[in-house]
């Protein structure tokens, strides 16, 4: 068989696969962050269908299917209808260079990182259209707040990861996660502290989410660049919320955590653990921190994170100057 057709069979099959994990990812994180925002509110959450409420976000999904797409008059059809496409659909691309474990990457790539770098910027775009499309002004003012947030806080993120990148000496995640060891002391949470404090700021914002949910803000936009969203188009920025909550975990996890190394053996669950852990941290950060002013969220950007992560950066390659 031509080898080209394998390759195209294996990365259809890796296509499939991630979306099946981000339709599963979104079920399981609904439930979890209801829970979890129950415990930290003192209320139970949900426990009415199925056993301790383990239904009701399948419950939840199949109604959002099934309700009917309604389509606001005066929007631009075209971009209405492409925005919930390219918010989801580009996201299964950034899934493929990830290292789940030591023989599991759906596509090798030795230049992994630049892959997710260039395909991200999609989801901001999606945002835009759909606020712009919608012919709607809290349409509009959200997608413009997603636009300066996350072209803001996308520089210091990059400044993190390429701190890690100047450490190991390569763009390849699989080079990254072999660089670390399997004891949390070998990860590089401990020799990038400062790069890992930016990443878990800059992962918040990027993902839109609370206390730095400014371009959505229900309080004062409604829902923002998808207030007219119904249906299916919400179901499809709904799914791409947590797919990418997925994939700045995974992102933390190879970076930052060891990737799939672990005690013992290492393996695939490693990673998905060590995932996991950063998803429930972000759901503890939403249900404790208020959300701050649009002024407050740029600040933090420009006057501390951009600095600290240029002089990060510095550092790092001071030091792997004189050790090299």
């Amino acid at each position: 068989m031509d080898l080209s057709l394998i390759t195209f069979v294996q990365i259809l099959v890796a296509v499939i696969a991630i979306i099946c994990l981000m339709v599963a990812n979104a079920v399981v994180m609904v439930y979890v962050e209801r829970k979890v925002a129950g415990f930290i509110q003192r209320r139970p959450g949900p426990y009415e269908v199925g056993p301790w409420g383990t239904i009701q976000a399948i419950c939840d999904s199949m109604k959002l299917l099934a309700k009917q797409i309604f389509v606001p008059a005066n929007v631009d059809l075209v971009l209405f209808f492409l925005a919930p496409v390219l918010a989801f659909f580009p996201v299964l691309l950034l899934f493929l260079p990830i290292p789940f474990g030591p023989y599991l990457t759906p596509w090798k790539t030795p230049d992994g990182l630049v892959l997710i770098l260039a395909f991200a910027g999609f989801g901001v775009l999606s945002n835009l259209l759909a606020g712009w499309a919608s012919n709607n002004k809290y349409g509009v003012l959200g997608a413009a707040r997603a636009v300066s947030q996350s072209i803001a806080y996308e520089i210091p993120l990059m400044l993190a990861l390429m701190a890690v990148v100047f450490q190991a000496g390569s763009l390849n995640l699989s080079v990254i996660v072999e660089k670390q060891g399997w004891v949390p002391w070998e990860w590089n949470i401990v020799t990038q502290p400062l790069a890992f404090f930016i990443y878990l700021i800059c992962l918040v914002a990027e993902t839109n989410r609370a206390p730095f949910d400014l371009p959505e803000a229900e309080s004062e936009l409604t829902a923002g660049f998808h207030t007219e969203y119904s249906g299916m188009g919400f179901a499809l920025f709904f799914l791409s919320e947590y797919a990418n909550m997925l994939l700045v975990s995974f992102i933390c996890a190879t970076f930052f955590l060891g990737g799939y190394k672990g005690p013992i053996i290492d393996g695939f669950w490693w990673t998905i653990i060590k995932a996991y852990a950063v998803m429930v941290f972000i759901v503890w950060i939403r249900w404790t921190f208020p959300r701050v002013r649009f002024d407050q969220l740029l600040n933090i950007n420009w006057k501390w994170l951009l600095p600290l992560g240029l002089l990060n950066l510095w550092i790092t390659a001071i030091i792997i100057k004189v050790v090299n």
